[in-house]
Order: structure tokens, then sequence, then C-alpha cells
């Protein structure tokens, strides 16, 4: 812990991704596997390497709108808040309904709404975050590899059947959500606990270099190898303000553990979340990210 506070000793230097003469052989030897998907992007997967769809206007505006009736209507809902959690057929279904009315109707009608200013305060925060990451953490061991290439039209699942790729990104093995949960269902509690650790010192190394993510939900980060990386920068800031907003929230609201969803892995482990919230409160407060903020 101490070779982190040194505010940037020994850091490794932000890297251009590495460029490829051609893209690598397993993107266009197979169709890609639909991954996942967030409001604003949709991943596809080889073996080793992720590619990403970026969504339209259109479809985060219709997406925006699933995601705010869905919250108010979930106590009625089958299924309720699960709809968010892992997006299903019947969301996609309801989006593409959706998005065919949002195209019919005026653009400023949709954008003088507080859907409008959602889709707008996504899309800053998306461009911010990407900008930060390619600025301070892409080619450091806190993200994973990216590599470009010339642009090269692959095969993906589902809708739109195809994609043309100039870049990709290495896989992780798997979310630290998931990882955490497999952990917990073999009772290697050990070694959840000391990913957990590790994911608070990746958080202290992205401090030194002058980035802190609003939105650190543990499915935003990964696993590859021995370490835990950042696989979605949409949360990033270096605002002042904004960091100490975000800090004064988490002090009113649950048990940190809690808050990260770890309540029914730990629930027979009282103690290791005890242990996690102690060390939490202690680093991620306004005097812990500012000991290791650059100067």
């Amino acid at each position: 812990m101490q070779a982190m506070e040194q505010k940037g000793a020994n850091q490794e230097p932000p890297q251009r991704p590495r460029v490829l003469s051609n893209a690598p052989e397993e993107l266009t030897r197979q169709r890609l596997r639909r991954l996942g998907e967030g409001v604003g992007k949709v991943v596809y997967a080889s073996e080793h390497w992720v590619v990403r769809r970026e969504r339209s206007t259109s479809e985060i505006v219709a997406l925006i709108v699933i995601w705010k009736l869905v919250r108010k209507l979930a106590h009625v809902l089958p299924g309720g808040e699960k709809l968010l959690e892992k997006p299903s057929r019947k969301i996609r279904l309801m989006r593409v309904l959706l998005q065919a009315v949002i195209l019919i109707v005026p653009r400023g009608v949709w954008y003088t709404t507080h859907v409008g200013a959602m889709w707008r305060l996504h899309r800053s925060r998306s461009e911010r975050g990407e900008s930060l990451a390619q600025a301070r953490l892409h080619g450091t061991s806190l993200v994973p590899e990216e590599v470009t290439f010339p642009p090269t039209r692959v095969q993906v699942g589902g809708w739109p059947g195809w994609l043309r790729v100039s870049q990709a990104t290495q896989r992780v093995e798997a979310t630290l959500h998931a990882r955490l949960v497999e952990l917990a269902a073999a009772n290697r509690y050990e070694d959840l606990e000391q990913w957990l650790n590790r994911f608070l010192e990746l958080r202290q190394a992205g401090w030194q270099r002058g980035v802190f993510s609003v939105d650190a939900h543990l499915k935003n980060f990964g696993i590859c190898e021995d370490r835990v990386v950042l696989i979605d920068t949409g949360g990033l800031t270096d605002s002042w303000s904004e960091i100490e907003t975000r800090l004064n929230l988490e002090q009113h609201h649950a048990e940190p553990h809690s808050r990260l969803g770890l309540s029914s892995l730990l629930r027979d482990r009282p103690e290791i979340a005890q242990r996690f919230n102690a060390r939490w409160r202690d680093t991620v407060s306004a005097d812990g990210v500012r000991r290791h903020w650059p100067e």
C-alpha cells in the first residue's frame, strides 16, 4: 500500500493501442457471439477479443424510455427489476417497437423532455470517460489491451448480422461480479476477499492517474489473469466537485458491500463484509482519494 501512495511513482505511461496489419484471425473465422449490451453499445466476442457496435441515438432514447417505464412499474410487472439487470428478448422487442415511434416523432419533442436530458447526460459522460481512458489508462495494466487494424468486416450474431470494425479489445475471463459469485459458490472466501482487495487497489491506481469512476459497479470491472481491470469507462471523471458529490452520497447509503450487491454472497461470512466495509470507508473517501490524487 505504501508504494501506491507515492502519487504516481513508477507508473506505467499510457500508450497508444498496438497496431496490427490485419484483424486477429479469430474475428473473421467465425460469427461472433453477442456477449452483452449496455445503454450505449452492444458487445460481440470471439475467444480472446471483443468488438462493439455503438447504438444509434434513437436506440439509446428508446432504452431510456423503457428504463423509466420499467422502474416506475417494477412493482406490478412480472420480473420487475430483473428485466433491467439482464436485458431479455422482451426488452429488445420493446426497444425495436419504441424506436420506430421515436423515428416518426419530431426530434425536438423527445429532446426537450427529461428523456432528452438523460440522453445528453449519458452522451457527455460516455464521451468524457472514453477521452479520459484514452489519455490516462490505455496501454496500462488497468484496462484490457486494445488493438487497431484496417477496417474489417466481421459477422455477428443477431441484428445487423455484420459489422465493419477497426479495433478490438482483449476479452476478460469474467466480470468481477461473476468471479465473486463463482468463488462464493465454491466456498472459496479467502480468494473472494483477495479479489475485493484487488478491486480497491485498482481504484487507487486509477486515482493516481487523476481519474475516478462514479459508476464503480462490479459488473463494470473484469478479470485478466491475476488483475482486476476496468471494462466500462463511461463513469470516469476528473472533476473534484463531481467526485465529492458522489462520495457524500455514498456516505448516506447502505453498507458498501450491500451497495455493491454482495449481501447474499457474504451473508454467511459477516467478518469478511465487515473488513471490506472498513477498508472501503477508509479508502473511498475524500481524504482517501486525495492521498492518491496527483499534485
